[in-house]
């Protein structure tokens, strides 16, 4: 097995954020400053993002197995578990499959059902780029322009960015396993699985990711659930309103 790379801060019991879908633990660094005043905090980037090791396999029982091998190696124990979109997913089935490791689970805009895959344009756009031939971030953000229309979806994925070399540019997300398995992203729990804990689902107002349908399914799967609307958010809720996500977390986590 390979290790996860991380960022470990502050201390107290441990807070693992799981990142979503060509995302990457640097996104969360404010939040995480912020969370380790009063916890462990490790920001991690999963398999095939970040800084984290490539392969060719991608799945949600692979990332689990991630991170059973992280939290192993660390010795971290009743751990809290927070993940947004993807990194929830790979939350809710490590706490059906491990609940003796997990404390709380706190899942970002994400249900336990199957999603069909609906972000075709982000990986033609992603795709789209030679970096043999792009000499500027400003080429490669003039290629994603064609497919991506907002700006902010941009600047997400133009963090990814890197300098391989002084002449060329590289991703450091496997865009070629991203690729090929895309489909595995949108995958749901198994069905007859449950977690018995503690766990806050947060909802943004705009987003259409949790609808009330799902509701219930995340009442069958996890019975002590709750659902928090984070106010004037979509799916990227944890930096469109950081604050009132924050306060909700730090509430849900402070609960005795």
């Amino acid at each position: 097995m390979q290790l996860l790379h991380s960022i470990i801060l502050g201390e107290g019991q441990p807070l693992i954020i799981l990142h979503g879908f060509f995302g990457m633990g640097d996104n969360w660094k404010t939040l995480a400053n912020k969370f380790s005043k009063n916890y462990q905090v490790h920001i991690v980037d999963q398999r095939n993002h970040g800084r984290s090791f490539h392969s060719d396999e991608f799945s949600y029982e692979l990332m689990v197995e991630d991170l059973l091998y992280y939290i192993n190696h660390h010795r971290l124990e009743s751990v809290h578990l927070l993940g947004h979109s993807m990194g929830g997913k790979t939350v809710m089935l490590f706490a059906v499959e491990y609940p003796e490791k997990v404390d709380k689970i706190i899942i970002a805009d994400i249900a336990p059902r199957f999603y069909p895959p609906h972000h075709h344009f982000i990986i033609e756009a992603l795709n789209a780029v030679d970096f043999k031939k792009v000499k500027s971030r400003n080429d490669i953000d003039l290629i994603f322009e064609k497919y991506i229309p907002e700006v902010g979806i941009r600047q997400f994925l133009a963090k990814n960015i890197y300098r391989k070399s002084k002449e060329e540019f590289a991703y450091r997300f496997n865009l070629e396993c991203l690729t090929e398995c895309f489909d595995e992203v949108g995958v749901g729990l198994p069905p007859i699985s449950q977690f018995y804990g503690e766990a806050l689902f947060l909802k943004g107002e705009n987003s259409g990711y949790i609808s009330e349908e799902d509701e219930q399914l995340i009442a069958t799967h996890f019975p002590k659930s709750e659902i928090k609307i984070i106010k004037n958010a979509g799916h990227w809720l944890h930096a469109e309103n950081p604050e009132d996500f924050y306060n909700y977390i730090v509430d849900f986590l402070q609960k005795p």
